[in-house]
């Protein structure tokens, strides 16, 4: 009797199995990886933003940057040893497709997703021509969103929350918070999802201690170099320039050491609240390669807070345009200017790297050069960069879709009393959107990090599957539950 050979590669039958059973979510991952592919290809070794310097300046030699939150720069630094800007690039997009995995294997399993709903929810991340442009870019933005990713999955996660999970979504949280400061209010989110989730006071303690650690010791260098403690020495700037879009300084006097802060020109007329800031002559002093210092920065805050205090409503109606009139747009508009809206676009030729000096010593030329052993500067090559930017112009989400997945998420929240993390997700996509407007401007970039989170409110909410059951409830095993889970089965 003739038996059928063996399998060639039996050890690759459980990938074969994955692959069948995951179909749609399968051809997203790989045709995320051939785009990325692409780009890397198209634009080598990287693509570069004003604050993309700092950052290597920091990654040549730490210091607590007085504008630039650390962590990327500490990223870059561990990195660093290799000299290669490939390499930063090629994680950035690795770490990405990794996330992207993850929350579909957390969808699928952990709260019961269907298949084909979950790789709808991953593909805005997989796909948007914008996130993979971003990802290229030497920017905070990418390892912020999944650090912030990781640890709210592990949060949302259903069961109860045991300290050790909590404690490493704090520490992830911490670790995002000190990448980007939009970060830190997520802290307050977390502990409120917990309070509904009436989880133990260890679980709170643990997400708070280990949330603080990165903070406090973040916060503690920044005073040993400048006598504060603070995340940036611009966070009073910063406000101003939020302030500047409306403040009136005709209609009322400011305090006369704080005159000299008052924007130019009438209100309508100026320019984006970011980028008077950064604007030659603008009253905050700005000069490349030189800090805000302490004193410019006391009084813009000072200013800042003045001005909303005696135009609260005209500081409302700036961030809710913004929020509502800037974010959920079909059509992106130039803002806060055509040269910083056109850096999220990949380029059809590559900008000059000037030599402007930056903050800490040198230029942008000297620290490039020394973090990479060479130019840095990016290459267009085709036909792989024509057919990557002729990508991003059409497969993108829309303002506008955003939007419509942030209310469908709202809508099964509310109707169908959705608990398993949609909530969760909901607020702190919520949250990375409501931040800038409120406190700095409106930003396109900022839109990418809370898009994965909208998405996952929306399908937790309406694409469970029918055999998922009842949601249990959160509550941890008593003292006697847990004795019995460790008792040995009988002899």
């Amino acid at each position: 009797m003739l038996t059928p050979p063996k399998a060639r590669w039996p050890k690759a039958e459980p990938v074969r199995a994955a692959v069948r059973g995951n179909r749609p979510f399968t051809a997203l991952l790989l045709a995320g990886v051939l785009l990325r592919l692409v780009a890397m290809l198209g634009y080598p070794p990287a693509l570069w933003f004003n604050d993309s310097y700092d950052y290597l300046r920091i990654a040549n030699a730490p210091f607590p940057h007085p504008l630039r939150s650390e962590g990327y720069g500490l990223f870059l630094w561990l990195l660093k040893p290799f000299h290669s800007l490939y390499l930063v690039t090629g994680l950035q997009h690795a770490a990405v497709v990794a996330m992207a995995a993850f929350g579909y294997r957390a969808l699928v399993r952990d709260f019961r997703v269907r298949r084909h709903w979950a790789a709808l929810a991953l593909a805005p991340v997989l796909l948007d021509g914008y996130q993979i442009e971003l990802e290229h870019l030497l920017l905070s933005d990418t390892l912020f969103t999944v650090l912030v990713f990781c640890a709210v999955l592990l949060i949302a996660r259903p069961g109860a929350a045991g300290w050790r999970r909590a404690g490493l979504a704090g520490a992830l949280l911490g670790l995002a918070a000190v990448t980007r400061t939009v970060g830190v209010p997520l802290i307050a989110v977390a502990v409120l999802y917990l309070l509904v989730r009436r989880t133990r006071w260890p679980a709170h303690a643990a997400l708070a201690a280990a949330f603080l650690l990165p903070l406090g010791g973040y916060a503690a260098w920044f005073h040993h170099d400048h006598g504060r403690f603070a995340m940036t020495g611009a966070d009073g700037v910063y406000l101003w320039g939020r302030a500047s879009a409306f403040a009136d300084c005709d209609r009322f006097a400011p305090p006369p050491d704080l005159a000299a802060l008052c924007p130019y020109g009438a209100p309508g007329d100026r320019p984006a609240s970011s980028h008077q800031i950064w604007e030659a002559g603008s009253p905050t002093g700005w000069r490349d390669g030189r800090p805000f210092d302490p004193v410019t920065n006391d009084k813009a805050q000072r200013f800042a807070m003045w001005a909303i205090g005696n135009q609260p409503l005209d500081y409302a109606r700036v961030v809710a345009y913004d929020f509502f009139g800037r974010t959920f747009t079909w059509r992106r508009s130039p803002y806060p200017q055509p040269g910083t809206e056109n850096k999220y676009r990949f380029p059809e030729r590559p900008d000059r790297m000037r030599p402007l000096p930056v903050i800490g010593g040198g230029d942008r030329l000297s620290v490039v050069r020394e973090y990479e052993h060479g130019s840095g500067r990016t290459r267009v090559v085709s036909p792989f960069a024509d057919m990557i930017r002729g990508y991003q112009s059409v497969v993108n989400v829309r303002g506008t879709m955003l939007g419509a997945v942030l209310l469908a998420g709202a809508a099964g929240i509310l109707l169908r009393r959705a608990r398993r993390g949609a909530g969760l997700f909901w607020l702190t996509g919520t949250a990375l959107l409501a931040v800038p407007p409120l406190t700095a401007d409106f930003d396109y970039r900022y839109l990418l990090p809370a898009l994965p989170f909208a998405c996952l409110a929306a399908v937790t909410a309406w694409g469970r599957r029918p055999d998922a059951g009842p949601e249990p409830e959160p509550a941890e095993p008593g003292p006697t539950e847990r004795e019995a889970e460790v008792q040995p089965a009988g002899r």
